[in-house]
């Protein structure tokens, strides 16, 4: 199963964004969005408003996973 909080980090070392600056696009405090990223799993709609904010699929990224992993 994919740990969201790594795959929007991993996102986020890709786009040269750091935490802080993502937060601030998100409208949260900064220790608001540390404790998201230590989250497993995440609300669809949550997860479509940083798809939006990043410009980047991040449910493309947990179809392949879950094919992967119905593959093997």
């Amino acid at each position: 199963m994919v740990h969201i909080g790594n795959l929007i980090r991993k996102v986020l070392r890709e786009k040269q964004i750091t935490v802080v600056e993502f937060a601030a696009m998100a409208d949260v405090n900064s220790r608001t969005m540390y404790r998201i990223l230590r989250r497993e799993s995440i609300d669809s709609a949550e997860l479509n408003r940083y798809a939006h904010i990043l410009d980047h699929d991040f449910f493309r990224d947990l179809s392949d996973a879950v094919r992967l992993e119905l593959e093997n």
